[in-house]
């Protein structure tokens, strides 16, 4: 079972890409080092304040694949630089 989740996110407090890639590079290292998971960011390269990133994950069993995204997702939800917004499933 592959399991991916694709998040909007908003970073107020950045103001440059610089900034925003700090942020982006802060939750990707911590999501990977805690997680078995994969991150990328898939839009909105050239906004300052707002991101897309998915997170994908593998596992043979789809409980597994549930409980590792919604663990990174609840870590994204803890960092004080970001909000997420829109967050859509996508089971493979």
């Amino acid at each position: 079972m592959i399991g991916v989740v694709h998040c909007e996110c908003l970073i107020y407090q950045a103001q440059s890409l610089k900034e925003k890639r700090a942020v982006l590079k802060s939750i990707t290292a911590r999501l990977k080092q805690r997680l078995n998971v994969s991150v990328a960011e898939m839009d909105y390269h050239n906004l300052w304040q707002r991101t897309a990133i998915s997170i994908v994950t593998i596992n043979q069993e789809r409980q597994i694949v549930e409980k590792e995204l919604q663990t990174a997702l609840e870590i994204i939800d803890r960092m004080p630089e970001m909000e997420r917004t829109v967050t859509e499933y996508e089971w493979l």
